[in-house]
């Protein structure tokens, strides 16, 4: 066994030295908007493989949500951290953040922009097209149940801590898994959203869970979320740890089927 540890270690060394994260600026438009997104991929995986588009928060498309691209390509995905706001549109002001979602929220353009994106991924030339996620964090966990509603060709959607909106009537049957990991003591997402949500869920007949972290409130997988200085938003280890494990079941279960 000691003769073969030098042999190992070689390979391991190799490996390493070859396999490197690709990350990529991926300016595309939505009617006339320029917007920039954030492409990743670990190029130690060979061939065509599922997609996964990441939605940042409030904040705009900042580093927070490229490294969580990064965390799900280094998981064998390519993923891409879409852009809902414009290219070099992102604050630290919790107003203009606010601002900023307003102008989206509740409207067509905020499926518009993330179909967008997800048509950027769909294309790339390393993704299997049918084989396609999303995942969101506070408006981007909006943002991705909304594109599951919408019909828009995803095995399943993600909401880590985001706003829970309903399928609106239009919306046909819902075919994408759906998977909302929500803080329990969370004040941002008040009982009656919670509760229209459920019920939404129930009718519509979609395949679809919620899991509840004890003791985490709004942002919870954020570690700079306190910096915020925000009241009710806060970052809780122990809630993002389990929920990003969550999360990697979750992938592997969707794409576990054809």
């Amino acid at each position: 066994m000691k003769q073969m540890l030098p042999f190992l270690l070689v390979l391991v060394m190799a490996f390493s030295a070859q396999a490197k994260m690709v990350t990529q600026a991926v300016e595309y438009q939505q009617d006339g908007t320029v917007l920039e997104g954030h492409l990743a991929y670990d190029d130690a995986f060979k061939g065509k493989r599922p997609g996964v588009m990441v939605v940042h928060e409030f904040w705009g498309l900042n580093d927070y949500a490229k490294k969580r691209a990064e965390q799900v390509a280094a998981l064998g995905y390519v993923a891409f951290a879409c852009d809902l706001y414009g290219k070099g549109v992102v604050t630290k002001d919790p107003k203009e953040a606010a601002g900023h979602a307003a102008h989206l929220r509740g409207t067509p353009l905020l499926r518009q922009r993330a179909r967008a994106g997800l048509d950027v991924l769909a294309k790339h030339k390393l993704v299997d097209p049918p084989h396609l996620a999303a995942l969101g964090y506070c408006l981007g966990g909006t943002t991705v149940l909304e594109l599951g509603y919408s019909g828009a060709g995803l095995k399943g959607v993600a909401s880590f801590h985001g706003g829970l909106s309903v399928p609106k009537p239009e919306d046909k049957a819902i075919k994408a898994k759906i998977l909302v990991m929500h803080g329990a003591d969370d004040p941002l997402i008040k009982s009656e959203e919670i509760a229209a949500f459920q019920e939404a869920m129930r009718k519509t007949g979609a395949d679809w869970q919620m899991i509840y972290y004890g003791g985490a409130v709004h942002s919870f997988t954020n570690p700079d979320a306190d910096k915020a200085g925000v009241k009710g938003v806060a970052y809780n280890a122990a809630a993002d740890r389990r929920s990003w494990q969550h999360l990697k079941d979750f992938l592997k279960e969707l794409f576990s089927s054809p």
